[in-house]
């Protein structure tokens, strides 16, 4: 697992980083999404997180969720069109686990999406993922990220 100033960035997922989101592609095509610990750092303490409903499709680059701290209110983009299979009904009841999980239970959506090699372009991982994001961390002036638990599977 990679780690940039104590922000974790597992190696199992893709990343895009304007958006700062994390995607993990599933055995059958579809795609989790969710905030990577970035976003969540940049967040505060989550209060409210409400996913788009299954069955809707969403535009690439549009709003797939709407996050809500004490601090801030605000969208997470999707880099694929496509349709919402599934919504993560914890994060919906309590928001909180985007801070604490976002990677392991913080999942927000699952997208069927309409063309994976065509929208993939843009994720990256890797070193990529660290360079893109330690940028953007200097750009919005974030020291290091607050604790929250890491990746398994």
């Amino acid at each position: 697992m990679a780690e940039l100033k104590n922000c974790l960035l597992p190696d199992e997922l893709m990343y895009h980083v304007d958006f700062n989101i994390w995607i993990k592609k599933n055995d059958d095509g579809t795609l989790d999404l969710g905030m990577t610990d970035i976003a969540q750092t940049m967040a505060g303490n989550i209060i409210h997180c409400h996913p788009k409903k299954v069955g809707k499709n969403v535009i690439k680059g549009k709003s797939i969720a709407t996050v809500e701290s004490g601090k801030w209110v605000g969208p997470v983009k999707t880099p694929f069109a496509g349709e919402i299979i599934a919504a993560n009904s914890d994060v919906e009841s309590d928001a909180s686990i985007l801070n604490k999980s976002p990677y392991k239970q913080g999942w927000i959506v699952r997208i069927q999406p309409n063309n994976y090699n065509e929208d993939s372009g843009e994720l990256v991982r890797g070193d990529d993922a660290i360079s893109g994001f330690d940028a953007y961390m200097e750009e919005k002036e974030i020291a290091e990220c607050i604790h929250c638990e890491g990746f398994e599977g």
